[in-house]
Parts: C-alpha cells; sequence; structure tokens
C-alpha cells in the first residue's frame, strides 16, 4: 500500500510534524529524504533495505560515491544531498561553538567532533582551542597515524595553546575500529597533557574519543 493510503498518524511527514524528528525511526528520517520510492516498493520499504544493505545509518551517510550510488534507489543527485546536508550540519555545529560557550551546551562538542571526523580512515588527533568564555577559537588536526603516548607529544599542544592564547583546550582522536572505548595508552595521553598544560595554566577540560556512532568522554569517566 502506497504511503499516501496510511493513516495520517503513520506517515512519516505527518509524525515529524506532528511529534518533532526526534520520534521519528532511522527509516523514517531517510524515507523522508528519498520522498519516493521504487514501483512496488514505498520509501519506507526501500529505506529499510538501504539500511540493511550499508549495515545502518553511519555506514550509508559515510559511504563513497561509487558505492552510494550504485544501491537501488540512490544515485549522484541523492549522493550531493547526503554530502550537502552533512556539511550543513557540520557547518552549524561549528557555528555554535564559536558563539557560544562550550559549557552551555557540551552535546553540541560530540556533535561537532562525530560529523567533523566521521570520515577520518586514519587515527587522527584534534585539538580544540578555546578563549577565557571556554568559545572555540580553532580546531586544529595536530597528529596523525598511530595514536599513542610515544606519537603525541605534549610540547606540541601546549605550544599551539600559547600561539592561539588559549585559555583552556578539549582533545580528542578517532578509533577507525568504531570502538570507542579509551585504551590505556588514551588515559595515559590524557594524564600527560594535562600535566604539561597545567604547568602553563591552560585547562584540559576533556579528551573525546570518537568511535563509529559513539563518541566517549574522558572527563565524564572520571580519567581526566
Amino acid at each position: 500500500m502506497a504511503i499516501s493510503h496510511w493513516p495520517l498518524e503513520e506517515r512519516p511527514r505527518e509524525k515529524l510534524l506532528a511529534k518533532g524528528a526526534a520520534v521519528l525511526s532511522d527509516a523514517e528520517l531517510l524515507a523522508i529524504f528519498l520522498r519516493t520510492g521504487l514501483p512496488g516498493v514505498t520509501a519506507i520499504d526501500l529505506a529499510r533495505d538501504l539500511l540493511k544493505h550499508f549495515g545502518g545509518l553511519g555506514p550509508l551517510l559515510s559511504a563513497e560515491q561509487r558505492a552510494f550510488c550504485s544501491a537501488k534507489g540512490l544515485g549522484p543527485a541523492k549522493f550531493c544531498q547526503v554530502q550537502a546536508t552533512l556539511e550543513l550540519t557540520t557547518r552549524y555545529l561549528r557555528e555554535q561553538l564559536h558563539n557560544n560557550p562550550i559549557f552551555t551546551k557540551p552535546t553540541h562538542v560530540r556533535d561537532y567532533l562525530a560529523v567533523q571526523m566521521r570520515d577520518y580512515q586514519r587515527e587522527v588527533f584534534v585539538v580544540l582551542l578555546l578563549d577565557t568564555r571556554h568559545q572555540l577559537i580553532e580546531y586544529r588536526e595536530l597528529f596523525q597515524g598511530t595514536i599513542d603516548a610515544a606519537n603525541v607529544h605534549p610540547r606540541e599542544v601546549v605550544k599551539l595553546a600559547l600561539q592561539k592564547n588559549a585559555a583552556a583546550v578539549i582533545v580528542a582522536h578517532n578509533h577507525p575500529s568504531g570502538n570507542a572505548e579509551p585504551s590505556k595508552s588514551d588515559i595515559i595521553i590524557t594524564r600527560r597533557l594535562k600535566a604539561a598544560l597545567d604547568l602553563m595554566e591552560i585547562r584540559l577540560l576533556d579528551h573525546f574519543i570518537v568511535g563509529r556512532g559513539q563518541v566517549t568522554s574522558l572527563a565524564d569517566r572520571g580519567q581526566l
């Protein structure tokens, strides 16, 4: 049965307008994005098939162009729409961090990192430099490769923070494996960074580990 024949309260668009986007499932949100299905296949059913094919919403949205466009019901136009939507999200979150103190919307930091680092295929260590009001001064990729205690140099983080006159710092790195659990090395890095920054009276506010669909805060874990 076509979605237009469904009860109003079950149609994705009507449900979104009545209750908000947060109540919709991944398939329902994707169906709104797709707009139409295929002959004999509703947009909802197509969305479910695509989520199953890619292994979830994250892998679908981060798929390379060739893999994305080869899937049934997708193509170059939809790929452009996805990329534009993701970039708009990144810019929106970056703007929020620049214009508002970090502590007023800590979820924006998590969301920004999750989107900004979504496509990294190797480990990348980033630094968010903050002013005295904890607004974002700059986002900087500082180290790449294997992120462990031997390859992250606290002096470089301190040097950058001093150059930018930062009052506080948030650091983050990704786990390409998708597992956002901090390793023993991650905890060692955090302690070394905090000790080095403390000497210069610069606060280390948090160390985030970015996985697939999950961002872990070491501050929340009491490991800062």
